[in-house]
């Protein structure tokens, strides 16, 4: 079926643009985007008065759990929370079970989601076997399977000289390196972040060095190499900072900030609440603040949900037993509306649109991010007002671990289209 978005605010910062108009798709591509308004009966006709049409959002940090912990997430369910918070777009990391380190892997899970979800799964393959951090893996295989980047995740390489290698290895492939920080000698055991909390609860802390004193290595290694390094969600002060300083330096340095990250701090653990324990945890409100900062000043350059759905018996285990992660696919949106509410607005639409699609789009070399014609028409249609409430009952993800349960967020999907076809409606 061919659609005519009409009179909505169309947002495609690929070509910044930024004007009402109307989008039409045919053949599953973007056909037109035009101020005139198209009479033509065969175009299914969608109204979007008072909504934004923007690229469908890309999400370079997700956790679909497959292969070996489908109790978590499917590559189905996954899909279907993407879709519903306007992803078209995501990359699924590979601390699966096993890892994602080899091009069979990698060439299984991208033949699955194709025919299990409309949603696009990328997949960001292990940077060492076994996501061991020792022995290197074979990158021109994983990029010949069709990974677009590597990493160990949750699990960052310790040594040094085999992450020199790896970076080394990878820069000659043109894969990038997309790289948790932590430095497991420093964060060892620790549960929350190190402060004035944990001190308060009796939980052993995580202090900020073990993120930055990471930053600060694999930004000097990347300097040295000449490796497209990508740094998954900060949570410190000085780690803007940090990135803030080699960015000045020319080293091809990225990076992505959570929306919880924006909206939480360490307070939220107070009670043991086991859905505000991720990694790298809730932080200081200073460096939740030095984290706003860094998103509207430009340092940090996109938004991603690093979506981790855990089975509720595992949250319901003492906090320091309960595993790491919080889902954020069907949220992201609307807690970044909130939030920019709160700071009022600074991310213009065009601005918000950019660091959701188009930018990690970019990061990553993904054909997505954009409106222009002839594109594939992955659209999503948002109401930037919509004020709803959280219900994780009514999540497609399999995972309900969410500390914004009850909240009210700002900013909600209406339609998501992938390839022209229209994969979900608000409306059912």
């Amino acid at each position: 079926m061919d659609y005519l978005l009409a009179n909505g605010r169309v947002l495609d910062p690929s070509q910044n643009r930024d004007e009402v108009a109307h989008l039409v798709i045919r053949g599953g591509r973007i056909a037109e985007i035009t101020p005139i308004l198209p009479s033509d009966p065969s175009l299914k006709r969608i109204d979007c008065d008072g909504l934004w049409v923007a690229p469908g959002l890309v999400d370079i940090h997700v956790h679909l759990r497959e292969p070996g912990q489908s109790y978590k997430e499917t590559l189905q369910t996954g899909g279907a929370a993407a879709l519903a918070g306007g992803f078209t777009t995501i990359c699924c990391m590979p601390n699966t079970e096993p890892p994602l380190d080899s091009p069979t892997l990698v060439r299984e899970i991208r033949q699955r989601a194709e025919r299990e979800t409309p949603c696009r799964v990328y997949v960001v393959a292990a940077l060492t076997q076994g996501m061991a951090g020792e022995q290197l893996c074979d990158y021109h295989a994983l990029k010949q399977a069709g990974a677009v980047a590597c990493s160990d995740d949750a699990f960052p390489v310790q040594n040094a000289e085999v992450m020199r290698r790896a970076m080394q290895a990878c820069a000659a492939y043109g894969l990038p390196v997309v790289t948790h920080c932590e430095d497991k000698n420093l964060s060892g055991g620790g549960s929350m972040h190190r402060g004035a909390v944990s001190s308060l609860l009796g939980l052993q802390g995580m202090p900020a060095s073990s993120e930055t004193v990471q930053i600060a290595r694999n930004a000097l290694l990347a300097w040295e190499t000449g490796c497209h390094v990508h740094l998954q969600h900060l949570s410190t002060a000085i780690g803007v900072a940090l990135v803030r300083f080699f960015k000045a330096q020319g080293v091809r340095l990225t990076c992505e900030v959570c929306p919880h990250h924006l909206m939480l701090t360490e307070s939220a653990c107070e009670g043991y609440d086991t859905h505000a324990k991720m990694n790298p945890p809730l932080r200081a409100e200073s460096d939740r603040c030095a984290l706003s900062e860094g998103l509207i000043e430009g340092v940090i350059d996109c938004i991603a949900t690093d979506h981790a759905p855990h089975a509720p018996f595992e949250k319901e285990r003492t906090f320091p037993d309960a595993p790491f992660g919080i889902v954020g696919l069907e949220t992201a949106f609307g807690c970044i509306g909130l939030w920019n509410h709160q700071h009022g607005s600074p991310l213009s639409p065009l601005e918000w649109i950019r660091r959701m699609s188009t930018v990690p789009a970019q990061i990553l070399n993904l054909p997505a991010g954009t409106l222009q014609v002839g594109a594939p028409a992955d659209v999503v249609v948002i109401d930037p007002h919509a004020r709803w409430t959280v219900n994780p009952n009514e999540f497609r993800s399999k995972g309900r671990n969410t500390p914004f349960s009850g909240w009210e967020l700002i900013g909600k999907v209406c339609y998501t289209f992938v390839g022209g076809e229209c994969v979900y409606s608000a409306a059912g």
